[in-house]
């Protein structure tokens, strides 16, 4: 991927079916079409949610179909592809599919993880991206990029800011975490969607601000970030996980051409 584009990974919070990822990316690379040459667009999608609030809540397809639907957006409509991995023995498996490899911010200190992730990435030549956790600060992310780049280039390790807890049922961004990470070698990504949730906000599930989104994803570009990782659903209200906090699939080319002219700019 050419690295002086700005980086987008779009797509629904969870794989709730074939036929909705393959309508959601289908979408995404039409509606998309016409800044195709300023942006890297990866469409994202969860096989697994292995941390939901609730023991009812929807986890996702599973790893098998999960990948199995990966692979069809992949090779049917060219689009490269990220997904989650939760366990270091899952990091092979998810690299010979998809493109980039996520580590969810609650694991992103465990060594054995990044270690397994980034041997993945060597292997399969793919990316390594990983969401900072609510607890660390940006610098203690250097950290996370040494344990790395042990193993595979710089040049393909992403980190992002997601969101910092300093209270109950609450998240702030610190604008300044994108040039501190980016000191490391490494692009900086925003996570425009789950920055805005309120973790456990609604008792049982997560709440979260969606009239904000778009907020902190002009201060995040305007502040330096390399790209955009954010939810979608052609019915966010419906959506099997991250409801409150999911953009409408129909607003997404709008809001990608705004954060477009600001990237340019900076």
């Amino acid at each position: 991927m050419a690295k002086n584009k700005l980086e987008l990974f779009i797509g629904p919070c969870v794989l709730e079916s074939e036929s909705l990822a393959m309508t959601i990316a289908e979408t995404l690379k039409k509606d998309l079409e016409p800044v195709w040459d300023k942006i890297n667009l990866s469409f994202k999608g969860s096989f697994d949610k292995a941390n939901r609030t609730s023991i009812n809540s929807y986890r996702g397809p599973g790893i098998d179909e999960g990948l199995r639907i990966l692979e069809k957006v992949n090779k049917e409509l060219g689009l490269p592809t990220i997904t989650d991995y939760h366990w270091p023995d899952q990091a092979m498996t998810v690299a010979s599919v998809v493109n980039t490899l996520q580590v969810p911010a609650f694991l992103c200190r465990q060594t054995d993880m990044i270690i397994a992730g980034a041997e993945a990435c060597a292997k399969y030549g793919r990316q390594l991206k990983v969401k900072k956790g609510q607890f660390l600060s940006p610098e203690e992310t250097g950290n996370i990029v040494e344990k790395a780049a042990s193993i595979m280039p710089k040049e393909n390790i992403l980190l992002t800011e997601r969101g910092t807890s300093f209270g109950y049922n609450n998240l702030v961004v610190d604008m300044a975490s994108f040039q501190i990470m980016k000191s490391f070698g490494v692009r900086a990504i925003h996570d425009a969607t789950h920055c805005v949730q309120r973790p456990g906000g609604l008792g049982n599930a997560t709440g979260g601000k969606r009239e904000q989104i778009l907020v902190l994803a002009r201060a995040a570009i305007a502040a330096g970030a390399d790209g955009i990782f954010m939810e979608c659903h052609p019915d966010p209200d419906k959506a099997k996980s991250d409801a409150s906090t999911s953009l409408p699939l129909a607003k997404v080319k709008d809001i990608v051409n705004e954060l477009l002219r600001i990237y340019e700019v900076v």
